[in-house]
């Protein structure tokens, strides 16, 4: 049954495959004189459907959770087309893991419930009957109810790490990397499990992203060396334990960065002498390097990676039409939106 079903989905994935769009259309959208017209030309593309219920007056931000709800929509639909998947379940994860990223950073940063709603869209909750914990948080009147009222979950532990780090540091991004680390945990649970290469390594590029991403970010912010061994999640051949290791202990981000030297990932060394710009530019070349192997993923027909593949590029695609549509309502030159896509070079 499995193989049918995995076989179906891949020819499903090719199809979506078909319909991303190309640059010239990302073009065409990036161009628009305001968010009027954008949502008249994103009408001509495969999401027009998906718009439709954004209400006057349009803000980027009503465009992007539109957008973010039709992306969980396509998800559920490959996940329930492949049938039972802990990887496609983990990766589903990242829908609620970003709406209660958001909340709690909106309880942090004292703000009410009717402006953190603005941010989410409670689509894959609903879809996973998951909606009562993250409303429960919503309604919090401050980060310490909300962090209460995820006790109970799966994930309340770390959350509760991430809430007495954060009121040590007072870093704020420290809520990204403690709710990545429960996605990539799940993720890397759940690739063990494979004994398909091409699916371990599309996924293993994942979870490297995240741990030497955490690392160095660990390193940046002055972290100690057992609160960023915290962060690290389930380790991969390409980058063992040891290799994370030895960055944690380097003596500065720069020398974290040269352990790379004899990895697969050494061309993504940044040159540049400015910490907070290397650590940008690092993150901005490993999620170019992850959009092109998604892409790979579809060399050889009915495997399952190709359906890890159009999961991922679906995401990448949303992301992108979500920056055009900020760039848009910032009146930000054309150019510069493209440069900051994540797209084929054509």
């Amino acid at each position: 049954m499995g193989r049918s079903k995995n076989v179906y989905a891949s020819v499903k994935s090719y199809s979506q495959r078909g319909k991303l769009l190309k640059r010239a259309d990302y073009q065409t959208l990036a161009e628009s004189r305001d968010l009027e017209e954008l949502m008249t030309r994103i009408k001509n593309t495969v999401y027009g459907d998906s718009i439709t219920e954004v209400q006057k007056p349009y803000t980027s931000q009503g465009i992007e959770s539109a957008l973010r709800g039709h992306l969980a929509d396509i998800h559920y639909s490959i996940a329930k087309t492949a049938g039972d998947s802990d990887i496609l379940d983990a990766y589903f994860m990242k829908f609620i893991i970003s709406n209660l990223k958001i909340i709690l950073k909106g309880k942090v940063l004292g703000k009410t419930q009717e402006a953190i709603e603005t941010h989410i869209n409670l689509r894959a909750e609903e879809l996973v009957k998951q909606r009562d914990i993250i409303i429960k948080a919503l309604v919090a009147k401050d980060l310490e109810e909300a962090v209460a009222s995820l006790n109970s979950v799966q994930f309340g532990e770390e959350i509760a790490k991430a809430a007495t780090l954060y009121n040590e540091r007072k870093n704020i991004q420290i809520f990204d990397i403690y709710f990545d680390k429960i996605l990539y945990q799940q993720l890397g649970r759940a690739v063990k499990n494979s004994r398909d290469n091409d699916v371990v390594k599309l996924v293993g590029m994942d979870i490297d992203y995240y741990n030497l991403l955490s690392v160095i970010r660990g390193k940046f912010w002055g972290l100690d060396e057992s609160q960023i061994q915290d962060l690290i999640v389930t380790q991969t051949p390409t980058i063992p334990r040891e290799l994370l290791g030895r960055m944690i202990s380097a003596a500065t981000v720069r020398d974290a960065f040269n352990e790379l030297t004899n990895t697969k990932y050494k061309i993504m060394i940044p040159q540049i002498e400015n910490e907070l710009d290397a650590v940008s530019e690092f993150e901005r070349a490993f999620e170019v390097a992850l959009y092109h192997s998604s892409a790979r993923a579809f060399t050889k027909m009915f495997s399952f990676a190709t359906i890890i593949g159009i999961t991922k590029l679906t995401a990448f695609e949303v992301r992108n039409l979500a920056a055009i549509a900020y760039a848009v309502e910032q009146k930000i030159p054309t150019d510069v939106t493209m440069s900051k896509l994540i797209l084929d070079e054509e």
